[in-house]
């Protein structure tokens, strides 16, 4: 159970992350935000039309593929610790 702090306990703290210093960013996570700002163009988007805009897709997808390609993305999958599905969406998304 952990115990309620003070106000100053609080403060002393807020201090205490404040003055750590700030971590460098990799190349990679550089790569990352300046890839993810290109793409943004300002424009925003409701979140009623946002949902409008999917309403004609159901978010499955059927595909048939070769067992020995099935046995292989599930044996990855097991490996990585995850369903098939979040497996596969991964994958897609590389």
């Amino acid at each position: 159970m952990s115990k309620k702090m003070t106000p100053a306990e609080i403060e002393r703290r807020m201090k205490e992350i404040n003055a750590q210093p700030e971590e460098e960013q990799t190349a990679e996570e550089a790569a990352s935000l300046a890839a993810a700002d290109a793409m943004d163009d300002g424009t925003t988007v409701s979140l009623e039309d946002f949902k409008k805009d999917l309403e004609d897709y159901s978010g499955r997808f059927v595909l048939r593929i070769p067992r020995s390609l099935h046995k292989t993305l599930k044996e990855a999958a097991a490996e990585e610790g995850v369903s098939l599905n979040q497996y596969i969406i991964y994958k897609l998304t590389l």
